[in-house]
This record gives structure tokens, C-alpha cells and sequence, in this order.
């Protein structure tokens, strides 16, 4: 084997066979299968971290199934992590897989982690004051990617291009490897970056936009289908189209240079040297498969000397590497992988479809769609077939490809519609496939007993967003909350709690469940807190508790450790919650952590969790609050006396939840409390919207009569009282959803609000208005439909209780027994009473009423 490699027998070959992919390539991936299998190599090196040469073995297993990813990550900073994706369709999984299905070694020789991951760190204290595109929405402790090169070879991270959440360009944009701005801009079609003046660096390139460019397409994706995936494998010579590859990357190199990405050379330098070692080891019959940009370097042998000092004085750090289970859509470039392909659903489809892969793929859809309840006929199919086919003639195309079976989706099957479409996209163009890593793949201790937990639960890690409703009474459901109690608390966001629409009781829970692969970055970074979940959840607990300073910050995290039934942990919690408690002087401070304290009661009933201390706790702390609020809530200004309300809001509902559950000693808690809701209401130096809402706290609550609240409000809204004073307190009193339905309810109160509001001077009334706007823009539709027809027939006078008339549609004093018998007919019909034996008319007529 010679130059791009002759046939194997040729006995005039003398170099390595370099096979240049496009990662993540069906079309690839078919090449170099059939590569193989002609030439037949002693060894296939792969470009990739060569500290996953001991994991090989594993993709032989039987429950490794694609799409998996290799997981770099610090030992001693394990949130600094790198992922190398593979799907099935992946050229270098199938090197991977021929390799050990016939006996032959296979090693990976791209720059090794324990630099990457260095050079990361290095860069990213280097620029400290420059944020990379996509960080701001990047978790603490996640790594940007590596490398994101752009040329057809390098669409995975084998070139240490890592995954990371958002923001990372695509291949066919311009960036650079940690895609800081300013590095390159853009030169307008040419397929190119150019970098910036002073960056330092050459030419970038996006080979597949140059090459799209020169055959005249403007898309590169369309391009590459036409020439690779609509095309075979080489006929009578399979290793023809890495020739062919290889003849225009050597020319695009040749043009723009190395590419003007800096890692491009030391990783060229080393792969070298692999490949150097590997011909000692085996001869020539050796197969190198890796990003077609690459292979021009690596056909050009420099000196042994010169690739060495491009190696030397690299910075490293101790590495650890695994399988993890990937998913399609992370696979996805709309997911923030930088080499991300547009559609691995599709491209998963065209390697795995023996023959006629239109039809195949539009029968999935109609299936999709039948199973969203659509009407799709065989057809449909049909005639979606036949339109594919027209419009790659049309275009000019060799086959159908995603775009004509999209065009042909949407006119056929979606009636021209989007919608449906959209979830074609997402279900199928896309996909949702998880991998499958097996039992014997590396693992940090946590990761074994989170997954020996998974199992015994039953809680089955899945790629697609779906909700879990759980009744804490079972045993098992009480188990689940606690998993993903724990794990919440540890930072691991497999789940997030949401609201429960069956039930608003404590022993229910919904969760909603989506996994991620970063999932197990998170679990290796919180290996360092244990080596089980409780034990893990419980040291967090401690030293999350040891290290806030905020009162409301512990009685948050001591309401997690019930909801996550931590023992352990809660002592110490429980201390740091006092202690804080007894130093903290700041009513607010207290006035936020008691709402959150009197939750976590709640919890002892269902849980059976003892909360004698954290009992103590609360009514300590409800004690001062009672004390401390009146005086903190005089002299506030607006936005302080909007705070103060919610924090009076927020302690009253937690009154009532600690009265609840109190003992018949402590009952008197409630009373007290009215005793300092009367005391707000009554003192004039207390800000109008804290008033207001006291006074109307105590109306709610029994505790004052409608007659004893009209008159209060009627000095509250007297002439005397300031115009902007006036409008806080009417928000205070009025304001929130219900307070509507009072105005409804109570035409004396609204009849006051009437008569202050049209008494506002006019030179005043401006100040007042955005105040009001706010207040009652709060109520619903229907409470502001009612209140406007109520206010429309108006008061009788200033300061008179409003009138309602007998003649008003709708709104007469009593009931109007016609109209109430006109809807019996339709009563008898909907209750399915038809003739004798039915329902007493009478009785019906009462229903109507």
C-alpha cells in the first residue's frame, strides 16, 4: 500500500492506509467498512484520546449499545470534562467494531486527555475577563468544547472537540476552538474565517462550504448527501472516494493553509508519532481512520525531531476516562455540540436502511403521525414517495434527500402545515435514541450505587421529558422522592419538582424527569462528596449548612434534608439554623426563612420524620417576627413597603400552617398574630399598602365585621388622607386575585373605592393611576367584566353604596324564575331525563336555579 493505498497485494505499497471520514457520516461509515474489509490491516489506529485504549474491549460487549460517548473528566477537578460522542453511523465506531470482531488491535492516537483537558484550564485562566459564546448559560464547573474545527473529518470530538450545552458554532460557521470573540470573522462567501488582526492565528476554513461553493450549492449539508450518502462505497475500488477526499483536502490546505487553528499542529504532531510507532510495530498493513483534514499532515512524514518539540513541555493533569450512554439529540448541532451533525435521526435511518430508505423513512413518519392520531393512509405514503422522487429530479438530485422528504411530508401528510411537521423534526429527523453503557464500564463508586438505586426503583434513565407523579404512601414512590431529593441536593438535575395538578396534599409529588448525558459529569463531581447517595447528599448537606450565611439559605436547605430524609444531616442543619436564627436581627430576614420552616412540618406527617427541634425552631422564630414587625414596617418607601406586604403575606399563611399542627399550649399563636395585624392596620406611620393588607387579612379571617371594614375604609379613603396614600392602601386591601370577587361581593366596599376614585383630584389623579392600573389589572377577566357593569349603572351619590337596579340584565336583586324555567328542557336533556320517571320538575327547575 502506497500514497492514498492501492488494493491490498500491491506490493509497491509502503505507508499507512489513510482512511479521511467526515465524523458522524453514514456515507463514511459504509467507506471505511468496506476499506477494511478489502484491505484487511494488521491494526486500525482511530483518532481519539489515547487513554481509551483499555475501553475497546468494552464495544464488543453485548449491552453496549450506540449512541455512547467516551467521558474524559479531571481526578481532582471532575466537573473539567471532555466527551467523544459516537453513534453507530460513526466511521469510528465502525473501525472500532471491525476491528475486534476480527481479532485486530485497535488503538486511538489523537492528543491524549491529560493534555486537552490541561490546555482547557490553561485557556480559560489565560482570558478570565472574556466570556466564550454560550458560557453565560453554562452551568458552573462545565467545560466549553475542546475543539471545534471545521472540516468534513472533524464532526466529533475525536479531534478533543467536547460537547458542551450551548452556544459552540456549527460546522458550517467559523470559530475556534474555545470560540472566544474576536478570534475570526467572517469573509463573506468563501466557505472561510479570516482571524482578526493580532489573533495570531492563519486562515480558518469550513472545507465543506469551500467545496459546496465550487460544485455551485449554497448548502454544504446538500452537497455532501448528493456526493457521499447518495452515492456507494467505490464499486470495483473501495478505497477510490478517500483518494478522491484526501486530492481536495491536500488542495484546500494547499490554499488556506493549516486551517489556523493552534492545537491543529501539536495534534498533527502526535498523531505522527502514533502512527510512526504503530509501522514499527505492525508494517505497512496498517489503517489510520480519522478527520479527512487531517490526512494531507499525516501523509506528509516530517521530521521525528520536529514533531517531538511541538510535544514537549505540555501541561497535564491526571485523567480518568469511561463509557457514557449519549443521546441523538445531544448528537445534534441545535443541541451545542459544535461538530454536531443537522439531523442524526435521518443519517441513523440511511445507515441502517438495507435498500429503498425513502420508502422505509416516510412509512416511520406515517407511523409517527398515526400515533399522534392523524389520518395517514398507505396512500399517503404512496404519493409521498412519488413527490420526493419529482422534486430530487427536479433539483437535480441523485436521490431523494431529507429536504425533499420534508417538502414531501409537509405537502402530502401535513396538509401544508408546520405543526406536524415540527414533530417530525423533533422525533424523528432528530431523534431521541439513549445509548446503553454495560455494568462493567469504569465508574466512580456513586455512579454504581445511583444506578444499582435506579434499578431497584424502577426509575429507568430516559432521554425524553416526561412527568412522574408519585403517592409518598407507596414505598416505592416514597423511595423515588427521596432519590431525587438527594440528588437534586448534590446538583445532579436529573429531576425538577413541579406542580401537581391531581392534588395539592403533601403525600403527593410530581416530578419532571428528563436524562441528560451530562448527568454523569455531575455524578462523577459529586463522587467526591461519597461513595453512595445518602452518604454523598448527607456531607453535602453538612457543608452546604456550615458554609451559608443567609437565614433563609438554611431554612431552605433544612427543608430539602426532610424532603430528601437526610437524619444525619439534619442535627447539624438544625444547629446552624438556630444559631442564625438567635443572631439575625433583620425582620425580613426572619420573615423569609419562617414560611419555608413551617413547610418542613408538614413533612414529619407523611414522611414520618421527628420535627420536634425544627418545631421549636419555628415558633421562636414566628415569636420575633411578631415582635420585630410592626416597628420595621413604619417609614418604608414604595418598594420597601411592597416587600414588607409580601413578607406579611407570606407569615400569615405560615401562621396558619404552624396553628395547624401546634399543641393545645401553643394555640394561641394564631391570636397573637391578629393582635399584630390589628396593630399594622391601625398605626398611620405604617406604609398604606401594609394597612390596607392587614386590615384585609383580618377580614378574611373572621376577625373583622363587613359593617366594622366599610367604616375603616371609609376614613382609610377620606378626603384627608393623601391621594398616593389612599390608591397604596386600596392596593393593599383589594389587591391579589381575590380581592375582586370582594368588590363583587361587597357593593359597599366597592361603592367607597367609586366614590374616593372620582373624587381624586384631577392634578393627582395621574400620580395614583399606575398604582391602580396594577392593582386591578390582577383580577380576572370576568371579576373586571362584573365590576365595570356594576360601576357602569353607578352609585346614587358620592360616598353612597352603589344601586343595584331591578331593570339591570343579569343583575336583579332575586332570582327571575322564567328565565330559570326556560333552561329546563335543556337540563332534562343534558341529565338524560326524557318522560315519566325522570327527575321532579321542580326539582329540576331548583338545579337550573
Amino acid at each position: 500500500m502506497t500514497g492514498v493505498d492501492r488494493l491490498p497485494g500491491d506490493s509497491a505499497g509502503q505507508g499507512p492506509l489513510l482512511l479521511g471520514v467526515r465524523h458522524h457520516g453514514p456515507g463514511s461509515a459504509r467507506a471505511v467498512r468496506a476499506a477494511l474489509e478489502a484491505a484487511r490491516p494488521r491494526a486500525v489506529l482511530i483518532e481519539g484520546p489515547p487513554e481509551a485504549d483499555a475501553l475497546i474491549p468494552l464495544a464488543a460487549d453485548e449491552e453496549m449499545r450506540p449512541p455512547v460517548a467516551l467521558l474524559a473528566h479531571a481526578v481532582d477537578e471532575p466537573g473539567r470534562s471532555a466527551f467523544w460522542p459516537l453513534a453507530e453511523f460513526s466511521p469510528e465506531w465502525v473501525a472500532l467494531r471491525w476491528a475486534l470482531e476480527h481479532g485486530v488491535p485497535a488503538r486511538f492516537i489523537d492528543l491524549p486527555a491529560t493534555h486537552t483537558l490541561a490546555w482547557d484550564k490553561e485557556e480559560a485562566e489565560a482570558t478570565p475577563a472574556m466570556e466564550k459564546p454560550g458560557d453565560a448559560g453554562r452551568e458552573a464547573g462545565e467545560e466549553a468544547p475542546a475543539d471545534a474545527e471545521r472540516e468534513p473529518g472533524d464532526r466529533m470530538p475525536g479531534d478533543a472537540e467536547l460537547d458542551a450545552r450551548e452556544g459552540m458554532p456549527g460546522d458550517a460557521e467559523c470559530g475556534t476552538a474555545d470560540g472566544m470573540p474576536g478570534d475570526a470573522v467572517s469573509v463573506p462567501g468563501s466557505g472561510a474565517c479570516r482571524s482578526a488582526p493580532g489573533s495570531g492565528d492563519a486562515l480558518r476554513v469550513d472545507p465543506l462550504a469551500v467545496l459546496a461553493e465550487a460544485a455551485g450549492y449554497d448548502d454544504p449539508e446538500r452537497w455532501w448527501e448528493d456526493v457521499v450518502e447518495h452515492r456507494g462505497v467505490g464499486g470495483e475500488d473501495p478505497l477510490a472516494p478517500f483518494a478522491v477526499l484526501e486530492e481536495a483536502m491536500a488542495a484546500l490546505r494547499e490554499e488556506y493553509g493549516t486551517g489556523g487553528h493552534r492545537r491543529d499542529p501539536v495534534r498533527e504532531a502526535y498523531m505522527r508519532l502514533q502512527v510512526r510507532a504503530s509501522l514499527k510495530e505492525f508494517g505497512p498493513r496498517v489503517a489510520v481512520v480519522c478527520g479527512a483534514w487531517h490526512v494531507p499532515a499525516l501523509r506528509r512524514m516530517t521530521a521525528v525531531s520536529a514533531d517531538r518539540a511541538l510535544l514537549k513541555g505540555l501541561a497535564k493533569v491526571r485523567t480518568d476516562m469511561t463509557w457514557v450512554p449519549w443521546t441523538h439529540r445531544r448528537l445534534s448541532r441545535a443541541g451545542g455540540y459544535g461538530a454536531g451533525i443537522e439531523s442524526p435521526g435521518w443519517y441513523a435511518h440511511l445507515f441502517a436502511a438495507p435498500d429503498r430508505p425513502v420508502e422505509r423513512w416516510l412509512t416511520k413518519v406515517a407511523g409517527l403521525l398515526r400515533e399522534e392520531d392523524r389520518i395517514v393512509s398507505s396512500a399517503h405514503v404512496i404519493e409521498a414517495v412519488r413527490l420526493a422522487g419529482t422534486l430530487a429530479a427536479l433539483r437535480g438530485r441523485p436521490l431523494p434527500g431529507l429536504s425533499e422528504t420534508i417538502d414531501a411530508v409537509r405537502a402530502v401528510m401535513c396538509e401544508g402545515s408546520d405543526v406536524p411537521l415540527a414533530l417530525v423534526h423533533d422525533r424523528l429527523v432528530v431523534g431521541d435514541v439513549l445509548g446503553e453503557v454495560p455494568a462493567s464500564a469504569p465508574a466512580v463508586p456513586l455512579q454504581r450505587d445511583l444506578a444499582r438505586l435506579q434499578k431497584r426503583l424502577r426509575l429507568k434513565p430516559e432521554p425524553l421529558e416526561r412527568e412522574l407523579e408519585l403517592d409518598l404512601r407507596k414505598d416505592t414512590d416514597a423511595g423515588r422522592s427521596r432519590l431525587l431529593h438527594r440528588l437534586r441536593l448534590l446538583g445532579i438535575g436529573w429531576g425538577e419538582p413541579t406542580l401537581s395538578r391531581g392534588s395539592t396534599g403533601t403525600f403527593r409529588e410530581t416530578w419532571r424527569l428528563c436524562w441528560d448525558p451530562e448527568v454523569a459529569v455531575r455524578v462523577a463531581e459529586a463522587g467526591v462528596w461519597g461513595t453512595t447517595v445518602l452518604a454523598a447528599a448527607t456531607a453535602r448537606a453538612e457543608a452546604d449548612a456550615i458554609a451559608t450565611r443567609a437565614l433563609a439559605e438554611v431554612t431552605a436547605l433544612a427543608e430539602r434534608c426532610l424532603l430528601a430524609e437526610l437524619p444525619d444531616a439534619l442535627p447539624l442543619v438544625m444547629r446552624v439554623l438556630a444559631d442564625q436564627a438567635a443572631l439575625d436581627t433583620d425582620v425580613g430576614h426572619l420573615a423569609e426563612a419562617l414560611p419555608a420552616l413551617v413547610r418542613s412540618l408538614r413533612y414529619g406527617d407523611v414522611r414520618g420524620t421527628d420535627t420536634r427541634a425544627l418545631a421549636e425552631v419555628a415558633a421562636g422564630l414566628a415569636e420575633r417576627v411578631f415582635v420585630g414587625l410592626p416597628p420595621a414596617c413604619a417609614a418604608l418607601d414604595a418598594q420597601a413597603a411592597e416587600e414588607m406586604r409580601r413578607h406579611v403575606d407570606a407569615v400569615h399563611g405560615a401562621v396558619g400552617l404552624l396553628a395547624e399542627g401546634a399543641p393545645p399550649a401553643e394555640g394561641g399563636i394564631r391570636g397573637r398574630w391578629r393582635s399584630v395585624l390589628r396593630t399594622l392596620s391601625g398605626r398611620d406611620t405604617v406604609a398604606g399598602v401594609i394597612r390596607g393588607r392587614a386590615m384585609r387579612l383580618l377580614l378574611d379571617g373572621g376577625e373583622l365585621a363587613q359593617d366594622e371594614a366599610a367604616r375603616l375604609m371609609g376614613l382609610a379613603l377620606s378626603q384627608g388622607t393623601a391621594p398616593a396614600d389612599a390608591a397604596a392602601w386600596i392596593e393593599g386591601f383589594v389587591g391579589g386575585g381575590a380581592g375582586g370577587m370582594l368588590l363583587v361581593h361587597d357593593e359597599r366596599l366597592l361603592g367607597l373605592v367609586d366614590a374616593w376614585l372620582t373624587g381624586v383630584p384631577a392634578d393627582a389623579f395621574t400620580g395614583v393611576l399606575p398604582l391602580l392600573r396594577r392593582t386591578f389589572s390582577a383580577y380576572e377577566p370576568g371579576v373586571r367584566r362584573t365590576l365595570g357593569e356594576l360601576i357602569r349603572r353607578g352609585p346614587g351619590a358620592p360616598g353612597s353604596t352603589v344601586v343595584v337596579g331591578a331593570d339591570a340584565f343579569g343583575f336583579a336583586p332575586g332570582l327571575d324564575a322564567g328565565r330559570a324555567d326556560a333552561v329546563v328542557p335543556v337540563v332534562r336533556l343534558l341529565l338524560g331525563l326524557e318522560g315519566p320517571g325522570g327527575r321532579d320538575e321542580d326539582d329540576l327547575v331548583g338545579v337550573a336555579r
